[in-house]
């Protein structure tokens, strides 16, 4: 059990059948009155972010979020199959519970599994990924400009924009978070 007044950043509890992790804390003392802890929480199973008042003596279960290391090798329509690096089981996971940054996870690439009481409910993808541009405009000799992109699919089929200097064949670094072109690899 955890209460309310020992709540930091990144705690997981779980609270009326939801896993809640908390994103930010203020422990509050007003003049007049009780103290409280006023709280942002993220449901770590729909994503969903609320803003909720605890009082310090309210106390929760804590909630085990399993991160597991595990192998993306390939899809078939919308089951993704993954390898646990321990045991070299594959587990199909479903597409619904990939997130939007899954797009830049090419196969034979290490993520971590999240998974709560054996339930799986996301995929972490790595921070940083390297692919390799498959299509783009090509650049022109003069095309300077500051801070000036253009469209790029990558060999995962993502599509991001990238500096005006790149050309097809070209690896680079992405920000999977952002989704954001980082540098040539």
């Amino acid at each position: 059990m955890i209460s309310a007044g020992d709540f930091r950043n990144g705690v997981t509890f779980d609270m009326d059948g939801n896993v809640l992790q908390v994103v930010e804390f203020q422990h509050v003392k007003p003049g007049k009155g009780a103290a409280f802890v006023r709280t942002k929480v993220k449901n770590v199973i729909t994503g969903a972010v609320l803003e909720k008042t605890f009082s310090p003596t309210e106390k929760f279960p804590t909630a085990y979020v399993e991160r597991k290391d595990m192998q993306y090798l390939y899809n078939d329509g919308d089951l993704y199959y993954f390898m646990d690096m321990e045991s070299y089981e594959q587990e199909p996971i479903d597409k619904s519970k990939l997130s939007d940054n899954f797009k830049f996870v090419k196969e034979n690439t290490e993520v971590k599994v999240l998974s709560y009481k054996g339930n799986v409910f996301g995929v972490e993808p790595p921070f940083f990924v390297e692919l390799e541009i498959t299509e783009t405009d090509p650049g022109f000799k003069g095309d300077t400009a500051t801070n000036a992109t253009k469209p790029a699919i990558l060999e995962t089929g993502a599509e991001i924009k990238v500096p005006l200097f790149l050309e097809p064949g070209d690896r680079i670094r992405v920000d999977t978070r952002t989704g954001e072109y980082m540098e040539r690899a």
